[in-house]
Parts: structure tokens; sequence; C-alpha cells
């Protein structure tokens, strides 16, 4: 099976989705488009995608060029030797060329579209090109219903996320000079260098309040890593310490900020306290606002339809306002952990993932028993 993937969140849900599967087809094997995540979990790497993401088109104008070079070049391979089944995860920008473009060079094979792009933004002529070139498998109930009032096929399962993180075990108010503070600033190399800063700050305030806080960072690569280790050598924060991978810090936290994205489902799943935030270059703002009109932009917020989670973004990510919003959970969780779990029942059954990989299986399976016929 050959995944596809562009970035850290979709990695996750690659080696998820194939670990379900290898428990049930021992003998199946994994290559794809990945990084350290997928390398890690057994698969063959056939292209690094550090680096990949982008936060907006200013940003992905450098990329056009070396990535379609990629897409063509992986296009052109599979096709001489398909896969019993192709998984594109989201990364919709280059995984919807790749699916198109090995449709219009003879590919016969299954493609499986595991988390189809614009989730929220109700494209008719995007779900329109995805269901013509893929089986679509969504996390979410709101797009299965868009693509059915369009008359398109797409199938509902429920979040992999809900059997992946389960509730940690309730953690009493942390005293009122201590606690431990986690910071997710993301993947990605803006959001670093964007949230970095504002974050570190925010943290050293709240130190500043409470001198027994703890400070935890989480690196999502060996490249984050090495760039956050720098920030804080200068930072003047007390014994902050960095460790890899989302899960590792929220964890240990009392609380946590968290660049708004996948993380902050996992930290809602995971009944975290959680500020979310979020900073773009001031030039992409107004392409932003046009690509999206919601009044939240955090997904647990969007599918409770009620400000959940504070979403402190642009102007608004100020080490201070942070500071604030952070240690009102310290202080109180109790309504946002509420909140919380009623989120759970509304991405769907526990054994979400179990059913996407018996839908993968399955899909595979029908392409190999036509083979064999």
């Amino acid at each position: 099976m050959f995944f596809s993937t562009g970035e850290a969140s979709g990695e996750m849900l690659a080696t998820a989705l194939a670990a379900g599967i290898g428990a049930r087809v021992p003998a199946a094997r994994f290559e794809g488009i990945g990084s350290e995540r997928m390398r890690a979990a057994g698969f063959a790497v056939t292209q690094e995608t550090r680096g990949w993401a982008s936060l907006g088109p200013l940003e992905a104008l450098a990329k056009i060029l070396p990535l379609l070079a990629i897409m063509l070049r992986h296009a052109a391979w599979l096709r001489r030797r398909p896969p019993d089944l192709l998984v594109l995860v989201d990364f919709g920008a280059f995984n919807l060329r790749f699916a198109r473009t090995l449709r219009r060079i003879g590919y016969r094979g299954p493609i499986l579209y595991f988390f189809p792009p614009g989730a929220w933004l109700d494209r008719p002529k995007q779900a329109r090109a995805v269901a013509a070139n893929t089986t679509a498998l969504t996390p979410f109930k709101h797009q299965r219903d868009f693509y059915q009032s369009l008359g398109l096929p797409i199938a509902w399962l429920g979040h992999p996320l809900v059997s992946l993180v389960p509730p940690r075990t309730p953690r009493i108010v942390p005293p009122s000079d201590a606690g431990t503070i986690a910071l997710l600033p993301g993947s990605r190399r803006g959001e670093l260098e964007r949230h970095l800063g504002p974050l570190l700050a925010a943290a050293q305030l709240l130190q500043s309040r409470r001198p027994g806080a703890q400070i935890v960072v989480s690196a999502a690569d060996a490249e984050a890593e090495k760039t956050i280790l720098q920030r804080l050598a200068g930072s003047g924060l007390a014994g902050a310490t960095v460790v890899r991978g989302a899960r590792q810090a929220l964890d240990v936290a009392d609380a946590a900020f968290v660049a708004s994205g996948t993380a902050v489902l996992e930290a809602a799943l995971r009944e975290v306290p959680t500020v979310a935030l979020y900073i773009i270059r001031p030039s992409q703002v107004p392409i932003a606002k046009r690509v999206w009109r919601g009044p939240f932009i955090t997904l647990p917020n969007i599918l409770l339809g009620r400000p959940v989670i504070a979403e402190l973004l642009q102007e608004n990510a100020v080490p201070e306002r942070l500071a604030a919003e952070l240690e009102a959970l310290l202080v109180d969780p109790s309504e946002q952990l509420r909140a919380m779990r009623e989120l759970r029942a509304v991405l769907g059954p526990a054994d979400a993932l179990e059913r996407c990989v018996a839908f993968a299986i399955d899909l595979a399976g029908a392409q190999a028993g036509a083979v064999c016929r």
C-alpha cells in the first residue's frame, strides 16, 4: 500500500491507519511520501516532506515547481508499479492533483482519499474532483452531508482520533504558585517563527506569577527541536524542557497553549485545558478572510458551534492575553472540560479507526480480487 501525506498531522493519521491494517494483514507492506513518523512506523519513504507545508498561497509559490516534479515522477512510477491501494491523506493542494494526474495517465487502481480536503469550505468543484478520482472517506459528518447534498458518494465512519486519543485520568487543579504548562507552537517552520516568541513570553509571565510552574515545549521533529532549543537558550525561562510530539507534552500538562490545527482536537480529546492561537503574515490576512468566513477556526469550536476554546489570533495573540486566558483555566477548567467530553460524542463511535481500517482493507481486497480473476 502506498500513502501520500504532506505534513505532520497527515503522517500521524497515515501511520495509525497503516498500523491497524498491519495488525489485520501481517503481510501488508507500506511505502509512501512522508517523513520521520512514517519511517519510524516501518514505511519505505520515497520522498521526504519536511518543509512542504505552507502558511498560505504566498509561501506556497516557491514550492509549486518542485512539488509538481515530485508528483509527476511518483505518478509515472505508480502507473508502472500499482499498489493494491493508494491512500491520500489530506494535503489537497498536492494530493488532489496527484489523483487527477494518475487517472489521466491510465491508473486504474483504487485510490482512498482519507480526510478529503476542504472539510469546512463547501467547494462543489473540489468535492466533484475528489469523488470523480477517488473513494472519499471523511472524518466529519458535515463533509459527508455536503457531498451527499451534491449527489456525490462519500463514507463517514467517525474520526480516527476518537479511537487514538482516550481521555486522561482527571487531574487535580494545581497549586496557585505551580502547574505544568505545555507549549505546542505547531509543526511548520512559519508557525514556529511566529508563535514561539509570544508563547515563550507568555510562559515567562506565568512563571513570574507562579514561580513553581514548569514549562514543556512540543517539537514535531528534529528540525523543530533544534529551533526551539535555540530560542529557549535566550528566553530566560527557568527549567523548560523539550519533548518530541504533541502527546508527550499534553500528557503532563495542567493546561496548554496550542497552535490551531489537529493538535487542538487532540488536546480536547485528551481533556487538557487549552488556549488556541494562530498568527499569519499580515499580507495573508485578507486572503484568509476571503477563504474562511466562519466565526471560529479551531475544530472543537466549529464542531460544537460555540467558543469552547479561546482563540487568540493575530494581534490578539500577545503574551498578556495568552497568559491571562491560560491562568483562568489553571484556576478553574471545569466548564471547558465538560465541553470537551461533549465533543467526543460528536466525532463518532469509539471504534472509528477500526472501521476505517476495515474500509481500507475491503477497498484493497476488491482490487486484489479483480487482479486474481
